[in-house]
C-alpha cells in the first residue's frame, strides 16, 4: 500500500469528529490490526458489545499503535494515544480514506487510456477516465467522467457507465446495459449475460429463449468477485441504489431489487423475484423464482424460500419461516433420539 499523507493527531480528531486523549502532535502515516500495527499506524477497537471485545481489549494494552479509535464505553489504557468515537470502524474508515484516497481508486497504473485499449470510435469517453490495458469498449459505449476501468474489461454495446464508477480487471458487461455513479465491480463480475431460459419439446429438446432486455445497477452499488447478474427477458434486471452484493452470488434474469440490500456470498436468487429495500439475504441462500420478499426482511444462511414472505423480520430454515420457530424446530430435532425412544416406551407399556 503505497504511502499518501500522513496527519497529527490533532488532525485526525477534527477530521473525523473523534475526542483526542493523548499526544496531539504524534503523527500517524498507515493503518494496521492492533497486533501489527507500529506507532506510526492508526487502528481501532469495535465497540465492547462485540462477540470478541474481551480479546481485542486485551490486545490494545499491549498494541504498539500510534493511535487508537475507540467508543466512548471503552476504558483508555494509560500511556497510550486513543481517539474516541461513538463509532470507531467509521472514524477509522474516515481516516483510511484520508491517508490513501487516491490508492483506492487507483486500478491501473497507466495515466489516462492505454495505448493497447480498444476504443469503438463512436464511444464517448469522458474526463479524467482511465481504462487499463487490453480493455474493450464496443460502439456508442458512454463513460462519464472519473470513471476507472481495469485491464482486460469488456463493455458491451450502447451501454452506459456513470460518472466515479470503478471497474476492476476482467469485468464483463454485456450490452445496453446501465450503470449508475459511485458503482463498485469486483474483478470477474459478469454483468447482463442471458438469463437462463428455454423451451424443451416433446422429446425433451431444449431451444434457447431469446433475452433482449438489460441489467440496470443503479447508483452506489457493489458487486463481489465472480458474481453474475442475468440480463432479463425482456425488460430489466434492477439492482437498487445502495446495494452491496458479495462474491459469488447468481442473479437471475428479471429479478427486481430495492434499495441498501446486503446479499452474502454463495446465494442465488431465481428469476423474475422482486426483493424490497434494506434485506439481508445471508450466505448460501436460496429464493425461487417469482416471489416477493418485503421490506426489512433478514435470512438466516442457507435458508431456502420457496413462498413469498409479505412480513418484515427475521427467517430461517428451509422452507424458510420465522426464525424463532426455526430455531425452536433446530432444538426439536437435536433432541428426536430422545423422542423416538420415549414414544417406544410409552408404546410398549400401553400394549
Amino acid at each position: 500500500m503505497s504511502q499518501k499523507k500522513s496527519f497529527t493527531l490533532k488532525e485526525l480528531a477534527s477530521l473525523t469528529g473523534s475526542k483526542l486523549i493523548g499526544n496531539a502532535d504524534h503523527v500517524v502515516s498507515s493503518v494496521a490490526d492492533l497486533e501489527s500495527a507500529t506507532s506510526s499506524d492508526a487502528s481501532f477497537l469495535a465497540k465492547a458489545q462485540h462477540s470478541q471485545a474481551v480479546r481485542y481489549e486485551k490486545v490494545m494494552l499491549t498494541s504498539n499503535a500510534g493511535v487508537i479509535f475507540i467508543s466512548p464505553d471503552v476504558d483508555p489504557a494509560p500511556g497510550k494515544n486513543f481517539l474516541i468515537a461513538n463509532n470507531p470502524s467509521e472514524a477509522f474508515q474516515k481516516t483510511l480514506e484520508a491517508l490513501f484516497g487516491h490508492y483506492l481508486t487507483e486500478i491501473t497504473g497507466f495515466e489516462g487510456i492505454h495505448a493497447s485499449a480498444v476504443i469503438h470510435p463512436t464511444a464517448k469517453i469522458g474526463a479524467r477516465v482511465a481504462i487499463g490495458p487490453f480493455a474493450v469498449i464496443e460502439k456508442h459505449v458512454v463513460i462519464q467522467d472519473d470513471t476507472s476501468i481495469g485491464a482486460h474489461s469488456y463493455i458491451g454495446y450502447e451501454t452506459q457507465i456513470g460518472a466515479h464508477t470503478v471497474i476492476y480487471p476482467h469485468v464483463t458487461i454485456r450490452e445496453r446495459c446501465v450503470v449508475g455513479n459511485y458503482v463498485i465491480l469486483q474483478p470477474g463480475v459478469v454483468i447482463g449475460a442471458c438469463g437462463f431460459g428455454y423451451l424443451t419439446d416433446a422429446k425433451g429438446k431444449h431451444t434457447k429463449l431469446n433475452q433482449v432486455g438489460n441489467v440496470v445497477l443503479e447508483d452506489h452499488v457493489e458487486i463481489g468477485a465472480n458474481t453474475t447478474i442475468d440480463r432479463s427477458r425482456f425488460h430489466s434486471t434492477i439492482i437498487g441504489a445502495g446495494t452491496k452484493i458479495d462474491n459469488l452470488v447468481q442473479i437471475g434474469h428479471g429479478v427486481r431489487i430495492g434499495k441498501d440490500n446486503i446479499i452474502i456470498s454463495n446465494s442465488a436468487i431465481a428469476g423474475s423475484t422482486t426483493i424490497g429495500d434494506r434485506v439481508v439475504i445471508a450466505g448460501q441462500c436460496a429464493i425461487a423464482g417469482h416471489l416477493k420478499i418485503a421490506d426489512n426482511v433478514m435470512l438466516a444462511g442457507m435458508s431456502g424460500v420457496s413462498k413469498s414472505i409479505e412480513e418484515p423480520g427475521k427467517y430461517g430454515g428451509s422452507p424458510a419461516m420465522p426464525l424463532e420457530k426455526h430455531n425452536r424446530n433446530s432444538v426439536y430435532l437435536r433432541n428426536i433420539e430422545k423422542y423416538v425412544k420415549k414414544i417406544e416406551e410409552l408404546e410398549k407399556r400401553l400394549t
